[in-house]
């Protein structure tokens, strides 16, 4: 396969920044173009999402620690407390009873800065406060254990379902008719029918994935203390979300507490529609400088060395200018007043967030998330491209 020409068009879509070249956006280009848009047909959806939804398997194992890092500190910076959950005397005897006076409250078994007060032993309250990503990674590992920093990582790998079964059908049908509409009344906007048709596929595919999503965020920020019992999954958080909706004082409907498994969708969308633009544009012409530097010679690990490198450098931009969106959405999802979780919106989010830490605070967790975004688009675009080439290679040998 040409992977040269292939990528000289735009080759919008994704998964949750997954790459996905379903179709060619100027049918009327060169002949070599015709040539590869014949060639990319005998690729089908099944091979496709098969690509696709290894890329997103591996993006979600392999980043869910920098994902961990990024929300708890974001969590902290919204006001999450994170110290022992009993560490407070009047609540521990309201709760347990005299019994739990004599107590070893320690952030972790083997912490050596802890201090007896009275009958209790106590950590410090540095031992609880996040200070940037490695310093996350490492309490959570001693307080949670090492597994702590895969939390979410089911709900992550449940999303790449609907990823596959939405956003790329819909991608595929909604940028054919996009670009039918377009070369017949306005030519000249045929080029931007990938852009448009990804923005709709993914607004359709966050809205109805979002649930998902807001239990991902919940579980990865709320701590679970080693030895405590098992951490809450997917349907256990999103139950307590509801629950503690139709029971509020403020709970008038029986919908009101499904419609809080939306809460936090606008702030979602206005990252993820900006963060796909930003990141497919900087993408594209970085992985045709890069493939042009090799000619004709497209090997595997020459389409895996420059989608990777692509991905990496678009995947940082695109995280780091839409961070602020990203603190307002983890901001609204974990929030746990349900009145208030109900009637904030994306810009009175963005303004607390600026009252509250100005600049630095709207890009709180910058660090871990476009340390997490790189590697993520770059694996997944790289892995995606490389399947692809593999089985184009097995069609053409048939």
């Amino acid at each position: 396969m040409d992977e040269l020409s292939r990528n000289s068009r735009f080759d919008h879509g994704a998964t949750l920044m997954s790459a996905n070249e379903i179709k060619t956006p100027v049918p009327s280009k060169t002949q070599k173009q015709v040539s590869d848009t014949s060639e990319g047909a005998k690729l089908g959806l099944p091979q496709r999402a098969f690509s696709a939804a290894g890329a997103a398997f591996l993006s979600a194992v392999l980043v869910n620690p920098l994902d961990v890092a990024k929300t708890r500190l974001q969590a902290q910076a919204a006001g999450a407390a994170y110290s022992h959950p009993l560490s407070n005397f009047t609540f521990r005897m309201a709760l347990f009873g005299p019994q739990m006076m004599f107590s070893d409250m320690r952030c972790s078994p083997s912490c050596t800065r802890a201090g007896v007060h009275g009958t209790v032993a106590l950590c410090p309250p540095d031992c609880f406060h996040y200070k940037g990503t490695l310093d996350v990674i490492s309490k959570v590992i001693r307080q949670e254990g090492f597994f702590g920093l895969w939390r979410g990582t089911n709900a992550g790998l449940a999303l790449a379902i609907p990823t596959v079964g939405i956003y790329l059908p819909c991608y595929d049908i909604f940028c054919n008719r996009i670009e039918e509409f377009t070369l017949m009344n306005a030519p000249g906007l045929t080029p931007y029918a990938p852009f448009l048709a990804g923005s709709l596929a993914r607004s359709l595919a966050c809205t109805s994935c979002y649930p998902i999503e807001l239990a991902r965020t919940r579980m990865q920020a709320f701590k679970h203390a080693r030895g405590d019992k098992r951490p809450h999954g997917i349907w256990k958080t999103l139950f307590d979300v509801v629950y503690q909706v139709r029971n509020s004082a403020s709970s008038n409907s029986s919908w009101t507490g499904y419609r809080a498994l939306w809460t936090g969708l606008g702030a979602q969308l206005a990252r993820d529609v900006p963060y796909s633009a930003i990141c497919w544009s900087t993408l594209e012409p970085v992985r045709r400088q890069l493939l042009s530097m090799v000619g004709d010679e497209h090997t595997a690990a020459n389409i895996f060395g420059a989608n990777f490198a692509a991905g990496f450098v678009a995947g940082s931009v695109a995280a780091a200018a839409t961070c602020p969106f990203d603190v307002a959405k983890t901001r609204r999802q974990i929030e746990k007043d349900p009145t208030r979780a109900l009637n904030m919106t994306t810009r009175q989010t963005l303004l607390e967030v600026w009252r509250d830490g100005g600049f630095k605070g709207l890009f709180t967790g910058v660090g871990p998330r476009v340390g997490r975004a790189g590697p993520s688009v770059g694996i997944v675009v790289s892995f995606y491209e490389v399947v692809k080439h593999f089985i184009h290679s097995q069609h053409s040998v048939s």
